[in-house]
């Protein structure tokens, strides 16, 4: 067989069929198992100290009323939270009062500007952790709406485990269009790229962090040196977790979908933005990592929708010297109908409806958009603030 023969073409495409079969039919299996592999485990009722909810808020007048709300809904038996207001110009501190209705657990800090070669969150983070009483620290995201029992339920993990660290992935709260289209698959993408195990596992160097919920010993905290360890880093949540892991803190990362909810973005606008400024920081801004990452997309994602459409119009010429007859045809269907049961799986996992799967080839160009300006984006600017290469400028 040699290339432009019609019984080679035939192999490469079969070929290529039953691994893009195979790839995308475990994916859609293992949703179920890979949500039960990774829930946070139920420990019961230990006793737990007392735990400071840390909320760094920087022109959060949108969402600080409901974080403020969700944190001191909580049923942890001890518990006080701390906003510290980065800063902000839109009344942030006030509607995060107001939210409180005079509640004697929450206090309102008036922040500073960050001192010299200090990132805005880590600057804000170290301040709530001076601030605060507690031996366990929760930093949240001022976009994060926690469940009752998160934080009562990762403090008792993190006590029984004897864990430095613990970090929940929790759902997305989607409203406009293009959060529904892009944001599950930006997301999923790299929980997906994210050996929980390893990062599990006391002795693997691996290890993760996500910042909307962050939960630490203050013995290690402090022992790491805080968030001073991360000064500088936009990406601190993961940043953070390494020192940890150098340091022989072991640490905890679980995906509880109930245990709260996030809104990162609005629009498409602050999508790619918002993603783009430490999105190729996260691959430790390493080209090949990124360019492994652009292939598994074209491969996986695109070209057989675009094989698909060929095989459709021009069953003739989908590879030099074959006719695609109609069982190649439905064969291609069938490829490109499995990535969007993919997504409609792991919309269900996450509570929501899943009739955004659809979307799923277009999430997947959003993706490799926000993929490629993250490599070529040097300089960001976010909510005010400079970054040169994921670091404060």
């Amino acid at each position: 067989m040699k290339w432009g023969d019609p019984g080679f073409s035939e192999f490469l495409l079969g070929g290529y069929l039953a691994l893009l079969t195979l790839l995308w039919s475990a994916f859609l299996a293992g949703v179920g198992a890979w949500h039960r592999r990774h829930a946070l485990p139920d420990t019961g009722n230990i006793p737990l100290p007392k735990l400071s909810i840390c909320i760094p808020a920087r022109d959060e007048a949108a969402n600080i009323e409901a974080c403020v709300r969700g944190a001191l809904s909580s049923d942890h038996p001890d518990f006080e939270v701390i906003v510290i207001d980065d800063c902000s110009s839109d009344g942030t501190p006030e509607k995060a009062i107001r939210a409180g209705g005079g509640d004697s657990r929450l206090r309102v800090v008036v922040g500073l500007p960050p001192a010299a070669g200090w990132a805005g969150k880590p600057w804000a983070c170290a301040r709530a952790a001076a601030e605060a009483h507690g031996e366990h620290l929760l930093f949240i995201d001022a976009d994060v709406v926690l469940g009752p029992e998160a934080a009562r339920r990762a403090a008792a993990v993190l006590s029984d485990k004897q864990l430095g660290l613990l970090s929940l992935f929790g759902t997305w709260r989607l409203e406009s269009f293009w959060e529904k289209v892009a944001i599950p698959v930006i997301g999923w993408f790299v929980r997906g790229a994210t050996d929980i195990d390893a990062v599990n596992t006391p002795g693997r160097k691996d290890a993760f962090a996500n910042g909307q919920f962050l939960l630490v010993s203050r013995v290690a905290y402090e022992a790491v040196g805080g968030h001073a360890a991360v000064r500088g880093e936009v990406l601190d949540d993961v940043r953070l977790a390494h020192a940890f892991k150098q340091r022989g803190w072991p640490l905890g990362l679980y995906a509880e979908p109930g245990a709260f909810r996030v809104r990162l973005y609005r629009g498409l606008g602050e999508i790619f933005h918002g993603y783009t400024k430490n999105f190729y920081e996260g691959m430790g801004r390493r080209p090949h990592v990124a360019l492994a990452a652009l292939l598994f997309l074209a491969v996986s994602s695109f070209l057989p929708y675009v094989l698909f459409a060929v095989a459709m119009l021009q069953p003739a010429t989908v590879l030099t010297g074959m006719t695609v007859a109609w069982p190649w045809q439905l064969w291609l269907a069938l490829i490109c109908g499995l990535p969007v049961a993919f997504r409609f799986r792991l919309d269900r996992a996450d509570g929501r409806s899943g009739w955004m799967a659809w979307s799923h080839p277009v999430g997947n160009a959003v993706l490799a958009a926000v993929l490629l300006g993250s490599v070529f984006r040097v300089r960001a600017r976010w909510k005010g603030r400079a970054f040169h290469d994921g670091r404060a400028a």
